[in-house]
Formats: C-alpha cells, sequence, structure tokens
C-alpha cells in the first residue's frame, strides 16, 4: 500500500508526511506539491502513479477567511475540484471521494456554498469507469 499526498502547502506537507512515518513506519508515503488550480500537472501525476481511491479533502474551510475572500474561496474550492475531477475520470481513477461538509445541507456562507457546488459537480460529472462519490462531516470543534 502506497499513500500519495498531494498538497499546495509546504509545511503542511511536510509536517503530515513527518506524522505519518511516525505513526505508520511501514507505510510507503509519497508527497507531492502541487496547486490543484494547475489540471495537466495533475492528470501527469494521475497517469505516471495511477491511483486507485482518491480522497479530496482540499478545500479552504475557515468560514470568516472565506467570507472575506469569496472569489478565491470559490476558485480553490470549486476550480481545484473540477480540475482534479476532470483529471481523475481522464486518467481512468477508480474512485474518487469528495470530502464534503454539513454546511453544504443549506449554505448561508461562501464556504458552504462552494462545497455544495462540489457535490453538484460530482452528481452530475460524466464519470466514466470511475466511481465518485460525497461524504460529508459533522460541524468541526470551535468553528
Amino acid at each position: 500500500v502506497k499513500l500519495l499526498l498531494v498538497d499546495h502547502s509546504e509545511s503542511a506537507l511536510y509536517q503530515i508526511e513527518m506524522e505519518l512515518r511516525d505513526l505508520c513506519p511501514g507505510l510507503e508515503v509519497q508527497p507531492v506539491l502541487l496547486n490543484l488550480s494547475y489540471q495537466a500537472p495533475l492528470e501527469a501525476l494521475f497517469a505516471r502513479l495511477r491511483p486507485d481511491v482518491i480522497f479530496h479533502a482540499a478545500a479552504y474551510k475557515h468560514v470568516p477567511m472565506v467570507e472575506a475572500n469569496p472569489l478565491l474561496g470559490i476558485r480553490n474550492n470549486v476550480g481545484g475540484f473540477l480540475n482534479l475531477l476532470d483529471a481523475a475520470v481522464a486518467t481512468g481513477v477508480g474512485r474518487v471521494v469528495l470530502i464534503s461538509t454539513d454546511k453544504a445541507v443549506r449554505p448561508t456562507n461562501v464556504m458552504g456554498a462552494s462545497k455544495r457546488i462540489c457535490e453538484l459537480l460530482l452528481q452530475s460529472h460524466p464519470a466514466g469507469d470511475t466511481r465518485l462519490c460525497a461524504v460529508r462531516f459533522g460541524n468541526v470543534l470551535g468553528s
């Protein structure tokens, strides 16, 4: 089993890589510094490494920050997800799991609305042989 970690934040990627190496010494971990704003590198990565399952948890999640920067929040959350979804289907990834939020049920803020849009994109996307699904997690402590 190999775990591919993709993130655009070098420090966050390094931190989770080190934590996983400590917690699971037998697990093969491969960090990849990549921004979801660019579809071509995603397709190249998926074509080269052929992941079986993608868990997409990348999003700006802090409601006040996204409210203060709505265009960037939508571009990152929706645009990045659509790039990942298109790349995954184009390269025949087996499954894509969107990690969504309970705030997508009846969105009252930009973050919730952006995640709801991602859910709708997932439901309407021509998936080919790729299985697509979403899971919503409830409210996070302190959010």
